[in-house]
């Protein structure tokens, strides 16, 4: 996974922060004058609001990758000044291609569906706890992270703490998100690669930090749900959709069900998913099911009843901070029982016993090795 950090930069007499990718740019040094983009800060967004380090000026040009020795030629970003080749398990010349060639069928592995970036730590902290609560082996995790928001996935805190604990064993970035362990062309072929060449119990889809909203109902990137939705029953695998809920979100179109939710759910997946929904009071699960009804999700998706408490106990035993829209744990509890719903109703699929972690294919070890 490529590298990133945060730096403090003087602009016009202020110390701001920005980020740098640090397989993109000339490691900048204290002293350094750098080029940034400001768009971000000047448009008040909220996951995006930092400044990026485009180059360090007095070293431009003196980048230390040459793009002919690397290997890969699969491109992302396109036809833009910032375009990359990456070595995409795909290619022929992959180590891992194999498994892409050999395997059709995601053999009805669960597949956790997000719609933000925030869900994902809870997710993986619920299950990988409800397990060592039971006296079972960690499951292996991947991480398939999608282009609907942040494209570098260096830029992800998160994706960074939940490696270091184990609680991920790889991740996989599709379309034109990079920096994964593996590097996969679209979602289809980078759910197989999580599947059969990281050798996943289980797989989370989400996209990165950030996320593209418009107040409208289709003009949003949460949208990638359903269609994630489409793509892991195509590929004989079992989605569970994390439903985004809140009560403490100030927008009438996100408190209860999000309309995002009742949208991709409702309209864009064609497919039959497991849907989790947390143990909430009354009133506030009273709520939840009007909007449900409303949108017929309960005569085209399974609705399961979990008690998503787990991330109380999760959240104190790993450590992983959890905030969404800058809102904690206590302060917007229902999104995060959402989220820990849907790892609780997962580790109920995969218990395995201890020995089943004891035995590691080539393709495990090759991964290991990379890391």
């Amino acid at each position: 996974m490529g590298g990133g950090r945060e730096l403090l930069v003087d602009l016009n007499g202020k110390s701001e922060r920005a980020f740098e990718e640090q397989d993109v740019c000339v490691r900048a040094e204290v002293g350094d004058t750098v080029l940034l983009n400001t768009t971000g800060v000047r448009l008040g967004l909220g996951t995006g609001g930092v400044h990026f380090v485009v180059s360090a000026w007095e070293k431009a040009g003196l980048g230390n990758h040459d793009a002919t020795e690397l290997p890969g030629h699969i491109m992302k970003l396109r036809y833009t000044p910032l375009q990359r080749a990456v070595h995409a398990v795909e290619e022929q010349d992959h180590p891992l291609h194999e498994h892409i060639v050999a395997h059709e069928s995601l053999d009805h592995v669960p597949v956790v569906i997000c719609e933000l970036h925030s869900m994902v730590p809870a997710v993986a902290m619920s299950l990988q706890y409800e397990l060592k609560q039971s006296g079972q082996a960690p499951c292996r995790i991947a991480y398939v992270m999608t282009d609907g928001a942040a494209l570098p996935i260096a830029f992800s805190k998160t994706v960074r703490a939940l490696k270091e604990l184990g609680l991920l064993s790889g991740t996989v970035t599709v379309g034109h998100a990079y920096g994964g362990d593996l590097e996969a062309v679209n979602l289809y072929s980078g759910l197989l690669a999580a599947k059969h060449a990281m050798e996943a119990d289980v797989i989370i889809v989400a996209m990165g930090p950030g996320i593209v909203g418009t107040a409208t109902k289709y003009g949003h990137t949460g949208i990638e749900v359903g269609q994630v939705v489409n793509a892991v029953h195509t590929l004989g695998g079992d989605p569970i959709v994390v439903p985004r809920l809140s009560f403490a979100d100030p927008r009438p179109r996100h408190q209860g069900i999000s309309h995002h939710t009742l949208t991709a759910l409702g309209q864009v997946a064609l497919a039959k998913a497991t849907v989790p929904l947390p143990n909430l009071t009354d009133e506030e699960t009273a709520q939840i099911f009007k909007q449900i009804r409303s949108a017929n999700l309960h005569d085209k998706h399974q609705l399961v009843g979990v008690s998503g408490r787990s991330i109380l106990d999760a959240a104190n035993h790993f450590q992983v901070p959890l905030r969404t829209m800058g809102r904690t744990l206590q302060e917007d509890p229902a999104f995060f029982f959402a989220a820990g719903a849907a790892g609780e109703w997962t580790s109920r699929l995969i218990k395995k016993p201890l020995r089943h972690h004891a035995v590691r294919s080539s393709a495990g070890a090759l991964l290991a090795d990379k890391n």
